[in-house]
């Protein structure tokens, strides 16, 4: 490493203020284990990791007691694994009151070190506390198990939730005191967060040409980074085709025994197993989530057809052709309940042999815990039965009573069949206190 570009490093990160940022919800546990905090590209895991050295100073910590390594800054761009013992040495060198205190050490995209895994423990085992945060493709929990196995406690921070995005927009609004033009205000938020989503950059940008740019960026991204360059995959037609059928089918069923056919019907050589990987890879990386059918038996669930969720909604635009708003909604509800879950919890969908479909159901030890549908206009009829139908067989199957149907603005509370079903709009759900 050049000793003199590291050193520079350390001071700058010293003489210069942290960054203004929007606080996330994300809520960090003290623990003596090394945090991880895993999630989609340009999600703000970095600001996530200034926020939590910001929490460390108001708390009286000393700022030379905190490390910062960024190993996509061009200075350190040459550091070894074994190196990482030699810049902490370097910085008890220029700030030598620092000695005295056990470091805290921030680690961001350590995956660019060959063999980080081994530095990152080493300085666990020797009392430092260790925060590391990158990239979803190389800092999965299920990766960094078998060398850090019972050292990490791992995070997943998505986009901007829709109260985030609030505060970033500066709306401030009083929930419990909406008039007529304040709701209109909050539903036209609520229009730009279901179809640009909630990553910062995006956020923050005003030209919607822009933000479009910005999307199809970060998809070749994911395409690039994550998936040809992490598995060396050499079909990047493949990928990119498979990237946009999930796109075209997110908050619906996806078989790749459907897709495999359609591929072969096309004189596609590819196998159902190379499908089944790619499919994988994709979920490792987070560009989507994929949820079972539920059933008591984890064996039927496992050959279920899951349902796909995109990790931001602003990917529907890749493949947009009409404005489905109803599957947006649904895919917003499904990554609220992912920041919601409580340890051990699980989401799933429910459907009968009937194709009757309630959207999630939320389930801890203890049981069935909510069944939930989302609805964009419960006031037609014919929806709303089938909506009602499906949910009122979810739940006495499931012997769950907790029901609800999120809407776009419909509010309302009825009895059916003696079971009390909530209707509540999507926004007021996703600003309620949890």
């Amino acid at each position: 490493m050049n000793v003199a570009d590291v050193k520079e490093y350390l001071i700058d990160f010293q003489e210069k203020d942290l960054p203004e940022l929007v606080e996330r919800e994300l809520k960090i546990e003290e623990t003596k284990r090394i945090t991880s905090v895993i999630g989609p590209r340009r999600a703000g895991k970095t600001y996530f990791m200034y926020q939590q050295m910001k929490n460390l100073l108001s708390r009286g910590v000393k700022k030379e007691n905190i490390i910062y390594l960024n190993f996509e800054d061009p200075r350190l761009i040459d550091v070894n694994f074994k190196e990482i013992r030699e810049i902490i040495k370097l910085h008890w060198q220029i700030y030598p009151e620092s000695i005295k205190n056990n470091l805290i050490i921030f680690v961001d995209e350590p995956q660019n070190i060959e063999k980080w895994e081994i530095a990152i423990r080493s300085l666990h085992d020797d009392g430092f506390r260790v925060f590391i945060t990158g990239s979803s493709s190389k800092l999965l929990s299920k990766e960094i198990a078998t060398t850090l196995r019972g050292r990490t406690v791992s995070y997943l921070l998505l986009p901007f939730s829709f109260r985030e995005y609030l505060k970033m927009k500066k709306v401030k609004l009083d929930i419990e005191k909406l008039g007529s033009k304040g709701k209109s205000t909050l539903l036209a938020h609520l229009d730009r967060y279901i179809e640009f989503g909630g990553f910062p950059e995006i956020i923050q940008e005003d030209s919607n040409e822009n933000k479009l740019k910005i999307i199809n960026e970060y998809f070749n991204f994911v395409i690039y980074r994550d998936i040809v360059e992490r598995y060396k995959i050499k079909n990047t037609m493949l990928i990119k085709w498979l990237m946009r059928s999930l796109i075209s089918s997110f908050s619906k069923e996806f078989s790749v025994h459907k897709y495999y056919l359609t591929l072969k019907s096309r004189g596609v050589k590819v196998s159902k197993n190379t499908l089944y990987t790619y499919l994988s890879m994709l979920a490792d990386v987070l560009f989507i989530f994929q949820i079972q059918k539920f059933d008591y038996s984890v064996r039927k669930r496992d050959i279920t057809i899951s349902k796909v969720y995109l990790n931001d909604t602003c990917f529907s635009k890749i493949g947009e052709f009409a404005r489905d708003i109803g599957r947006k909604m649904e895919n917003i509800v499904f990554l609220e309940l992912e920041r919601r879950k409580k340890p051990l919890a699980d989401i799933f969908y429910w459907k009968n042999r009937r194709q009757e479909e309630v959207d999630f159901v939320i389930k801890s030890p203890e049981g069935v815990e909510e069944l939930i549908q989302v609805c964009y206009d419960p006031t037609d009829i014919d929806t709303k039965k089938r909506e009602i139908r499906a949910l009122l067989k979810a739940s006495r199957e499931l012997g769950c009573k907790n029901l609800k149907i999120i809407t776009w603005d419909y509010e309302d509370v009825e009895v059916i069949d003696g079971r009390e079903i909530k209707f509540i709009p999507l926004w007021k759900w996703l600003l309620e206190k949890i």
